[in-house]
């Protein structure tokens, strides 16, 4: 019964091709690079500038093309090409208690992002990408940042990745 499921299943994934649970349409490409995501928060009105944000991303977004394909990492030449600069990355009070100060902040980062495919006309795209955490008033940034950025970096790195190469 065991080897007739097995066998089964083998035929209907053959016939079908392979299918991935990321939805990852990587097409003919084999290689992606992720180009070094410079920090230029600080020229945005109200943004700071954190330190090593940039590289943190930057290796966020290989990873999470690494773990959800089959594409290997390249410094150069690669099929898929991220490249891009943040953008935003401020601190901003959402809501007062009522002697005026804040009772919730929202940490809010967001990327601009160029990608280029050179394998298939018309998937290129630039785009700014945008997320945020909240966290208590009462807490200073540096207690949750590490949460903060992890909640962050999840979800841009999620809607860059669907956005180039998610079929669905």
């Amino acid at each position: 019964m065991v080897l007739m499921l097995a066998l089964a299943s083998s035929l209907l994934l053959d016939g079908c091709g392979l299918y991935t649970f990321t939805g990852a349409d990587v097409g003919d490409a084999q290689s992606f690079q992720v180009n070094f995501f410079q920090n230029y928060a600080d020229q945005s009105p109200g943004s700071t500038i954190e330190p090593q944000l940039d590289l943190e991303f930057t290796n966020a977004l290989q990873d999470l093309i690494t773990n959800l394909t089959s594409l290997s990492l390249t410094g150069s030449g690669g099929d898929l090409v991220y490249e891009g600069e943040i953008v935003e990355y401020r601190v901003s009070p959402m809501s007062a208690t009522a002697d005026q100060t804040a009772a919730q902040n929202r940490l809010t980062m967001a990327v601009n992002v160029r990608f280029f495919n050179s394998k298939k006309e018309g998937a290129d795209f630039e785009k700014r990408f945008s997320f945020f955490f909240d966290f208590p008033g009462t807490q200073l940034l540096e207690s949750v940042k590490s949460e903060a950025h992890e909640v962050i970096f999840d979800r841009l790195t999620q809607d860059i990745f669907n956005e180039s190469l998610a079929d669905w």
